[in-house]
């Protein structure tokens, strides 16, 4: 069987109009080092080729290229909150508030987390590296949605995509030290953080219990999923995308 170019999270496929996917490598046009389905505009791949991928991968979702709402991505914990399409630069969360458009995060070890509310019908995608996920983008974009778009936390559902797992994970003291005990654990000389369950305690601590925990690695998975890490950082990125369809 060809191996699919989208993982679809289990937790959102009740949700009615709601289109919810993270890309995997497979099924692109790129050739190496982006084999295959690289959808990352900043890398030195042809850009008519990730343009092909990009509507290769929206196809299998139902959705226009033209209606997602992304941006250049730095590693910091600024949100945009729209209700048009668009590309910007220098934010790492997008809000989408109205149907029709469709917010993106490129990944490629980091952690993508997609957040729907279906009684509102606004959502979100998160990308949060160490440093996203220390400066609590998650939760910081969850609470744009609780206190800024009328949310009930128990009304939310959040995915939590592929990304590098503890087992894979090594940081040094000084990257280590700005996370809770609980988020990491000592092996030799090396640290290891737990960047999943790191922002999964940001959204239990907001009274968000609905979460799906996909256990894929980006390492150890690498055939699946572009690993900045394993392949020294010349690679391509995943997009994790979510929107509510035009009813």
């Amino acid at each position: 069987m060809t191996p699919s170019r989208v993982v679809r999270p289990a937790i959102f496929q009740t949700i009615t109009g709601l289109v919810a996917g993270v890309s995997t490598r497979h099924g692109g046009l790129s050739k190496a080092p982006y084999t295959s389905l690289n959808l990352g505009v900043h890398t030195d791949d042809d850009p008519a080729v990730i343009e092909q991928n990009l509507s290769l991968f929206c196809t299998d979702l139902g959705v226009s290229s033209t209606d997602l709402a992304r941006s250049y991505q730095v590693h910091g914990d600024k949100i945009w909150v729209t209700g048009r399409a668009g590309y910007q630069s220098g934010f790492d969360a997008m809000v989408a508030v109205q149907p029709g458009v469709f917010a993106g995060v490129g990944i490629a070890d980091c952690t993508p987390i997609l957040l729907a509310d279906p009684v509102t019908r606004v959502c979100a995608a998160i990308h949060a590296g160490w440093k996203g996920t220390v400066a609590k983008i998650v939760e910081k974009t969850a609470r744009r949605l609780i206190e800024n778009r009328g949310s009930n936390p128990a009304d939310i559902l959040a995915y939590i995509g592929p990304c590098i797992s503890l087992a894979h994970f090594e940081v040094g003291d000084e990257v280590a030290a700005q996370f809770d005990e609980a988020f990491k654990i000592r092996k030799g000389a090396k640290w290891h953080v737990d960047l999943k369950a790191a922002n999964a305690a940001q959204l239990r601590a907001l009274g968000i219990q609905q979460i799906e925990i996909d256990p894929a690695c980006t390492v150890a998975n690498n055939a699946d999923f572009f690993s900045h890490r394993t392949e020294k950082g010349v690679t391509g990125r995943m997009l994790a995308l979510i929107g509510f369809q035009v009813a």
